[in-house]
C-alpha cells in the first residue's frame, strides 16, 4: 500500500454537533421522539459512515434545550457542555431523558439565544476533517434578540443583541466577523416557516438547511436520516 493510500484510510474525521431543543409546553408531543432520536444519534451516524468507508475518530455532542427568557427566566436555558460519545454516553443520556416540555408563555420563544449559544460553542480546531453542525427543533417563531428577557440575571451576557450581529458571527466567505470556521459549518433547521427561520435565516444565511414545520402543532415529524445524511454526505 502506498503511503498516500494509506494516508486517504487514515484521514481524522472530528464531527461536532449541537442541538438545540424546544422544550416549551406546545413541543410536549414531539418531545420524546426528538429525544430518542438524540440517543440513536451515535449508532447511526456511525452506521452511516461506515457504508461510506469513513470513521469518525472523534464525536461531540451538546444539547441545549430552550423555552421563553419572557415566561421564566430561570429556566429558559439549560445546556451541556460538549460530551465525548461514546465515552460520555451516560451523562448525555441523563441530561437528554432529564428535559421536560413545560411553560413557553406567549408564543414565540428563546430559539435565537439558543442559536447564539450554539454558534460561540468551544468548537474543535484539530484533526484533518472537520464538520460543526448546529441542529434547532422548535415549532414555533422567535424572540428578536435583545428584547426579551435581556435584564434577567440568567441572561447570557455574551449574546448579540441583534440578528445581524448573530449573523456576522455565522458569517460567510471570506468573513473577517465569523467564529465558525466556513468550511466546516452547517445549520440545519427543523423549524416552521415563519421569521426568523425562515427569513431571513433559510433564505439568507449559507450553508443552512431549513425542514418546515407547523407552527404550534409541534414537529409533525422530521427525519433524523436527513440530518444523519447531511452530515455524513459532507464529510
Amino acid at each position: 500500500m502506498s503511503n498516500i493510500e494509506q494516508y486517504q484510510g487514515n484521514l481524522q474525521y472530528a464531527v461536532d454537533i449541537v442541538l438545540c431543543v424546544d422544550a416549551t409546553g406546545s413541543m410536549f408531543p414531539v418531545l420524546d421522539t426528538v429525544k430518542s432520536s438524540a440517543l440513536q444519534f451515535h449508532d447511526r451516524l456511525n452506521d452511516e459512515m461506515a457504508k461510506k468507508g469513513k470513521a469518525i475518530s472523534q464525536l461531540r455532542l451538546k444539547v441545549i434545550a430552550f423555552r421563553d427568557f419572557g415566561d421564566n427566566p430561570s429556566d429558559a436555558i439549560e445546556q451541556t457542555d460538549f460530551l465525548h460519545l461514546p465515552g460520555q454516553a451516560r451523562d448525555f443520556e441523563s441530561f437528554v431523558r432529564g428535559i421536560d416540555a413545560g411553560g413557553g408563555g406567549d408564543i414565540p420563544e428563546s430559539g435565537l439565544e439558543a442559536l447564539a449559544l450554539a454558534i460561540n460553542s468551544p468548537w474543535e480546531t484539530g484533526l484533518d476533517r472537520r464538520r460543526h453542525v448546529i441542529v434547532m427543533f422548535t415549532d414555533a417563531p422567535a424572540h428578536p434578540l435583545g428584547t426579551v428577557g435581556v435584564s434577567a440575571q440568567s441572561y447570557p451576557a455574551e449574546i448579540p443583541r441583534s440578528l445581524d450581529d448573530l449573523f456576522e458571527q455565522w458569517g460567510y466567505a471570506r468573513s473577517q466577523t465569523a467564529v465558525m470556521e466556513q468550511s466546516a459549518k452547517r445549520l440545519v433547521l427543523f423549524a416552521p416557516d415563519l421569521a426568523p427561520w425562515s427569513d431571513p435565516i433559510a433564505e439568507e444565511w449559507d450553508l443552512t438547511l431549513h425542514f418546515a414545520s407547523k407552527a404550534g402543532e409541534g414537529l409533525e415529524e422530521f427525519e433524523m436520516d436527513e440530518i444523519i445524511e447531511t452530515i455524513a454526505n459532507s464529510l
